[in-house]
Parts: structure tokens; sequence; C-alpha cells
């Protein structure tokens, strides 16, 4: 690969090291890097994102109770969290390369069997198999951009990556509304299945774990086994706090434009499939260009604690109001919708706090663990949620809107606890204490 730029490999502590050797690292090879990071990023946010718009449609073809609707979009996540532990293994053994290469081919053949489905189970496996084949994209990126750009600047990378995999719920949205309209929700999913086992086999043959020529400072430290490991992230200061948010803040807005906006838009406003695609599409603009402008946000303001509770705050705010307000107009509805999404821009600058709390050799097990707090919590809300329409009974257009408050009531409490707990406990890593 070419050089160009010059960075500073950081360190594992956070007092600047001004005597470490300088290594390059070319412009060409991060956009390289970025734009396939960004590619996987992509397809997992859109398997995340799919039910959404074409839940109605699944709930008629599958025959589907409102609870084997969440348990399928649960177990998607479930899948990921479990497999979190082995991926972080597999990361620093035999590095972000070669397993998310590999996983592709379960994501792969979990899209095609999307297209298989007839009935409930099926659609079950379907989402848990696409699930494990998705585990490593998100974390490979906060693992990759660490290793390849400098502390100052991961949140600008990962930025990037996570602001282009938007378009993961973009392709999630109208497109795949217009597609099923076109030719099916099965055949949609065959399609996507061929893009994923493209975005794999090109991971695997550009994709480098490391820059090239990037010194050697000591030696390499013993990697520990699978729960030493585990056991180490999980002592570090500061980061259960961490953690707590991380739990539930991507879980808590995931659950409602993965799974709840699609029928919470038809059932209490009447929108067909089309216009319902066009409300994902535009949630969807909406938080990609709110992570590109959030990203660089704590360079200039010196923190992340404290953008983050600010986005935390806010996304916070429209949950509640979307809980407390009886039926609003639709104008004010899709307000709070895109003011949510807008809001948890700050999720890319928390998984940037958690990985400053690692040593790098244990950057992917850190990450992967921290990863199982996310997935938990994206993999009990939908499930958790899936009883509640059940309670209230439906009504001629679906599931009744006091369904939906309660669900909006029950995320914004999810929310409201793992903030509470980062605000009182988590301790701030600014960027310019890692640089």
């Amino acid at each position: 690969m070419s050089t160009s730029q010059s960075l500073e490999p950081h360190s594992d502590h956070p007092e600047p090291d001004r005597t470490t050797p300088r290594f390059v690292v070319s412009a060409r090879d991060i956009a390289i890097l970025i734009a396939l990071l960004a590619a996987t990023t992509i397809l997992s946010q859109f398997f995340r994102s799919a039910l959404a718009v074409i839940a109605p449609e699944l709930i008629h073809d599958l025959s589907l109770s409102p609870r084997a609707l969440g348990l399928a979009n649960g177990g998607f996540f479930a899948a990921l969290m479990i497999a979190q532990v082995a991926v972080g293994v597999a990361f620093d053994k035999v590095g972000p390369r070669k397993t998310v290469g590999g996983l592709s081919i379960l994501m792969t053949l979990g899209a095609a069997l999307h297209a298989l489905a007839d009935d409930g189970l099926t659609l079950v496996a379907a989402r848990v198999v696409t699930g494990i084949g998705c585990a490593g994209s998100f974390m490979s990126a906060l693992v990759l951009v660490s290793a390849w750009m400098p502390p100052s600047r991961w949140s600008t990378g990962l930025s990037w990556v996570f602001g282009s995999s938007q378009i993961g719920i973009l392709l999630a949205g109208a497109p795949l509304a217009l597609a099923t309209g076109v030719i099916g929700w099965r055949a949609s999913f065959l399609g996507m299945a061929v893009m994923a086992a493209v975005a794999g086999v090109m991971f695997f043959v550009f994709v480098r774990d490391r820059p090239p020529g990037l010194p050697v400072t000591g030696p390499t430290p013993v990697q520990p086994g699978v729960f030493d490991g585990v056991r180490q992230i999980v002592a570090i200061r500061g980061i259960l706090p961490v953690f707590a948010l991380f739990g539930v803040a991507y879980a808590a807005v995931a659950t409602v434009t993965g799974l709840w906006a699609g029928p919470y838009l038809k059932d209490v406003y009447g929108l067909d499939a089309p216009a319902r695609g066009v409300v994902l599409t535009l949630l969807a603009l909406m938080q990609m260009a709110s992570v590109l402008v959030y990203g660089p946000l704590d360079r200039i303001f010196d923190t992340r604690k404290w953008l983050i509770v600010a986005g935390a705050t806010a996304t916070l705010a429209s949950l509640t109001a979307l809980a407390c307000l009886p039926q609003p107009p639709l104008w004010l509805a899709l307000t709070l919708l895109c003011a949510m999404n807008s809001t948890t821009a700050y999720n890319t600058l928390l998984l940037t706090h958690m990985r400053a709390h690692f040593p790098n050799h244990l950057a992917g097990r850190g990450s992967t663990t921290g990863n199982m707090a996310q997935l938990g919590g994206a993999s009990v809300l939908p499930i958790l949620t899936g009883f509640i329409p059940a309670w209230f009974g439906a009504t001629d257009m679906g599931y009744a809107p006091e369904a939906y408050r309660l669900i909006f009531a029950t995320l914004a409490v999810s929310l409201a606890a793992g903030l509470g707990v980062y605000i009182l406990m988590a301790r701030d890593i600014r960027p310019s204490d890692r640089m």
C-alpha cells in the first residue's frame, strides 16, 4: 500500500507519548478501509431494520403474532450478542479481516433464508443466522479505525463509517417498500444475499488489519483466555457505567426504527407501505447527517461524556413526548421521530468513549464485550415490547394507539436508567488525553 499522510500511532496509556516513532498511512488506504467498513455496516443496518417497513406484509403472509414478530427481531440481536465473545477472540487472534470475511458467508445464507420463510419459526431462524453473520461488522470498524487512525481522530473516522452505514436503513425504507411492491419481499432478500456475498469477498481481499510499516514498540502481551479477557475488560476502571448506557442507547431507538415504526405509522395513521418507506428513509437521512456532524464535535469541545449526555437527553425527550402525548397529529409524530433519530448520533461518541478505556491488545475483546451490552438491550427490548400490544386488544386499523404509547414509555424508562448511571459514575476521557 502507498504512504503519504503522517499519523502518530496511539499507545495504551492516556498520557501523550512524544517520543513514539511516526508511521505514515495514505489517504487512499484510509479511503479503501472506510469504504469497505461502510459496505459491511450498510448490510448490517439493512438487516437490522428490514422488518420495520414490511412488518405488516410479514404479519399477513406468515400469520405472525406480535410476539412472534418481536421474537424474530429480537432473535437477530440475541444472535449478534451471543456471537460477540467468539468474535472478540477472533479479532484479537486472527484479525478482523478473516473474521468478517468468514462471517459474511453466514450473512449471505441468512439473507437467502429470509426469502424461503413460510412461517414464524423459519423467519426467526433466518434472523438468527443473519445476526451471526453480521456479528463482526460494527465492532470491526471500531477495531480497525483505532488501529489505522490516531486517537484524536477516532470519532471522526467512526462518524464516516457509521454515517455511511445509514444507507442500509435508507435501503430498508422506501427502496425496500418499492421493491416489495414490484418483485416481492422474498426476491428483495435474495438480492441482498448477493450483495452480502460480494461485500464479504471484497472485504477479505482488500482490508488489512494494521497499517503497513507500523512499528512494534514493545513485546506483544500474552493473549488471555476467553473468560479471563472478559474479566480484564469489566475490571477496567470506569467502563461499567459506559456499558450501562451502551446497553440501552442504541436499543431504545433501534426498537422503534427497526421494528415498531412501520406498524405504528400504519395502525395509528393509516400510512401504506410506500408512505412508510418514505418516512423511514427520512429518518435514516436525518440520522446520517447528524452522525457526520456529531462525530468531530469531541475534538472541538474536548469532551466526550457531556456531548453524550446532551444527545441522550434529547433522545429521551423525544421518546417521552411520544409516550405522553395521546395520538399526536401526524406532523408532530413525524417531528418527534425525526428528532429521536437525529439526536441518537451520540452513539458514535459513546463507542469512542468505550474504546478509549481499552489497551490495544484487548481492543477486539473489549469492543465485543461492550457490544454484548448493546446487543443485550437490542434483543431484550423488542421481545419485551412484543408482549404489549396484546394487553390492549386491536382496533379496525391494527394495534391500539395506547399500546404504542406504552412501547415508547418502556423504551424511555430504559434509556433514562442507563443515562442516570452514566451521568453519575462515568469518567470523561477527552480526545486531548490520548493524543
